[in-house]
């Protein structure tokens, strides 16, 4: 198994619930994909750098794992097809 970051923005006129949701909802992807080790880091909303998508400001969530291949390509297309996320990046950790 190889150990991921994954780092994703979420639309920050959210209210909590519906970011608790979305956070809890791409956790259970990673699981119930066989990815271990799971943690999650919610870091608050903050102001990014440029605008993307009309937004100025975002909810920073930092997820860590062990997993496969698969787990991270399922994780990614949930990922562009949803409407709570405006970026994110999944990087390899050594």
């Amino acid at each position: 198994m190889q150990a991921y970051e994954v780092m994703y923005i979420i639309r920050p006129d959210f209210d909590e619930e519906a970011v608790k949701a979305n956070v809890d909802k791409f956790a259970e992807v990673v699981t119930s994909n066989g990815g271990t080790d799971l943690k999650v880091d919610l870091l608050g909303k903050r102001r990014l750098a440029y605008e993307v998508k009309k937004f100025n400001e975002g909810v920073y969530i930092l997820m860590n794992f062990a997993g496969e291949a698969h787990t991270v390509e399922e994780l990614e297309r949930l990922m562009k097809i949803s409407d709570a996320v405006i970026r994110f990046l999944t990087t390899k950790k050594d």
